[in-house]
């Protein structure tokens, strides 16, 4: 949907438990973004919105020129109990009336949390520049935990953003710069900070660890088909970055398999 270039500036004066991996120092990297719609192409349709970081020649404690991905998406939390319920829920969705009724009723529970993803998943998006967005699983922050938020860059909604969300973001970008938030929420024990349950919206506070910016900028083709053709893969990730819990285990096979049908892509 949309292409960017960015810079992600590590906060100063960080709290030691925060100093990990590239946020160890102050320091500013170049990054690319992909804003992407999740399982639709028409902006107005609901759907999980997607916003990809892709941090390139970081360094860290233990190495340096590192390619380092983050990836965030409109919702907070995701009402599954594992990656079982996310394929049972894939299942249930694309299969026909009568067989979706027929497992809806066998398996009353997994048909509660599909709902509830869906209600999640219908609440009113303002656009990229105007939404939080969410790791919802925790990653590892060196010898800690931590979900990730960015958040919104502006409070100025464009009440026709919904019809054209790149040119909602392209508009804004012509005009003036963009700065997001990146903010980690640390983990602290698991009733409060649960690490495997990403239903959970953890009660901790949020820290900002470095900040994003967008600078002043038109759409770019040779960008974008760079970005179209990249990997943003949690995956990727400095050793003091790895994602943490079943569910990310589980979906780094699926995270290589998108990538690939991408490429691979008219």
């Amino acid at each position: 949907m949309a292409a960017l270039k960015a810079a992600l500036a590590v906060e100063e004066d960080l709290p030691d438990y925060a100093r990990q991996g590239i946020f160890a120092s102050p320091a500013v990297f170049d990054a690319h973004v992909r804003l992407s719609n999740g399982n639709f192409s028409v902006d107005r349709a609901p759907d999980i919105r997607g916003f990809a970081i892709k941090v390139l020649g970081a360094s860290t404690p233990t190495s340096a020129d590192v390619e380092q991905n983050f990836t965030f998406v409109s919702q907070e939390t995701l009402r599954v109990s594992g990656s079982a319920d996310v394929v049972g829920i894939v299942d249930l969705s694309t299969s026909g009336p009568g067989a979706a009724l027929r497992k809806a009723a066998t398996n009353p529970r997994l048909t509660r949390s599909a709902f509830a993803n869906v209600r999640d998943m219908v609440k009113p998006f303002s656009g990229f520049a105007t939404h939080d967005f969410f790791s919802i699983m925790p990653i590892a922050f060196g010898d800690y935990a931590a979900r990730l938020k960015l958040c919104a860059a502006s409070t100025t909604i464009n009440k026709e953003a919904r019809k054209d969300l790149a040119a909602d973001i392209y508009g804004r970008l012509a005009d003036d710069d963009l700065e997001f938030l990146l903010q980690a929420q640390f983990f602290e024990d698991e009733s409060r900070t649960p690490i495997e349950d990403s239903s959970v919206r953890w009660d901790a506070p949020w820290l900002t660890v470095a900040r994003l910016r967008l600078p002043r900028q038109a759409p770019d083709d040779e960008l974008a088909e760079t970005v179209e053709k990249s990997s943003f893969n949690p995956w990727i990730a400095a050793t003091e970055h790895r994602p943490l819990g079943e569910l990310m285990r589980a979906r780094r096979a699926a995270y290589a398999l998108s990538w690939r049908n991408r490429d691979g892509a008219p």
